[in-house]
C-alpha cells in the first residue's frame, strides 16, 4: 500500500546576482515498508515562520522528516505534519502478518 504526503523541497531561484532559497509543495507517494524513522523537522518550521514557505500555510502547521531505507544509502524527505499524523497515515491498511 502507498501512501500519499505532501513534499516540502527546495526551489532555489537564481536571478542574475541574486540567489534565494524558497520551498515549493509536491505530492509524494511512499512505500511504509520502506519507512525507516520519522522525526519532527523544527528547520523548517523556522523557515515558514521567516518567510521562505509558499503562502498559504497555516503559520502553526508542522513538518515531519521521513526517513527511507534505499540499501546502503538512504533518502529523507520532508513532508507536512507532525510525526503522529504520519505514523497514522503509515499505519492505515498496513496488515501485519502474526508469526506463532
Amino acid at each position: 500500500m502507498i501512501v500519499k504526503f505532501v513534499e516540502v523541497f527546495e526551489s532555489t531561484k537564481v536571478h542574475s546576482n541574486d540567489t534565494s532559497r524558497t520551498f515549493s509543495l509536491r505530492e509524494v507517494f511512499v512505500n511504509p515498508e520502506q519507512v525507516v524513522c520519522v522525526r519532527s523537522d523544527v528547520d523548517v518550521h523556522q523557515r515558514l515562520q521567516e518567510g521562505y514557505m509558499p503562502e498559504g500555510l497555516d503559520p502553526r502547521q508542522e513538518f515531519s522528516r521521513i526517513y527511507l531505507n534505499r540499501g546502503q544509502a538512504g533518502l529523507d524527505i520532508i513532508v507536512v505534519g507532525k510525526p503522529s499524523i504520519i505514523e497514522k497515515e503509515l499505519k492505515k491498511n498496513y496488515k501485519q502478518v502474526l508469526k506463532g
